[in-house]
């Protein structure tokens, strides 16, 4: 039996779970769903603001990474969350500070057939909303998104992290574009 994960080094993690794209799938936005309703049905009773679908799997028409990203906006009580989270099949990836990253899916022997990424965040804090809004209202800057990811894809394929900064000029542009163009839609719901 090899290491497990929480033994790995990153490179290793890298190796057995590299950057990978696929056209869009409409399976994605049910396994969201799925995953949503047992979300809210763990954490009821937590100060949960708002769960969302974001990244690029909430795009329809773009290639992505099979990942579905989910946005948790909580009020407060993080470390409680964060237990139950655990507790329901969640890894912790990074805690830093108001934002804790959780990943689903993952396994000794690669990815599983859902995989998700979560990421808890402090109520407002939905940045992602905004850039999903703007790609899925402009599909021709959706289109140029996803041509860049596959120009991205092979080069980083084995550095998620490289992988991710090289989009952050693209998405910053974007989010900031789109947070003009929608003032704070979000605050009103």
């Amino acid at each position: 039996m090899g290491k497990n994960l929480a033994e790995m080094t990153l490179e290793e993690l890298w190796q057995l779970f590299p950057v990978f794209l696929t056209g869009h799938k409409a399976f994605w936005a049910d396994w969201y769903k799925e995953e949503e309703v047992s979300l809210k049905r763990i954490l009821r009773g937590e100060e949960v603001v708002r769960i969302s679908h974001i990244g690029s799997t909430s795009i329809a028409g773009i290639w992505a990474k099979p990942i579905i990203d989910i946005l948790v906006e909580a009020g407060g009580g993080f470390g409680r969350i964060a237990k139950i989270l655990e507790k329901n099949g969640y890894l912790l990836m990074a805690d830093e500070g108001g934002q804790m990253s959780f990943n689903k899916g993952y396994t000794e022997n690669g990815f599983a057939e859902k995989v998700y990424h979560l990421h808890l965040r402090t109520a407002g804090d939905n940045d992602e909303l905004y850039f999903r809004d703007y790609l899925i209202d402009h599909p021709e800057t959706a289109a140029e998104y996803e041509r860049m990811k596959i120009r991205l894809w092979k080069k980083y394929e084995h550095d998620r992290d490289g992988y991710t900064a090289a989009k952050n000029g693209f998405v910053s542009q974007y989010t900031g574009l789109a947070k003009e163009l929608y003032g704070n839609c979000y605050d009103k719901e």
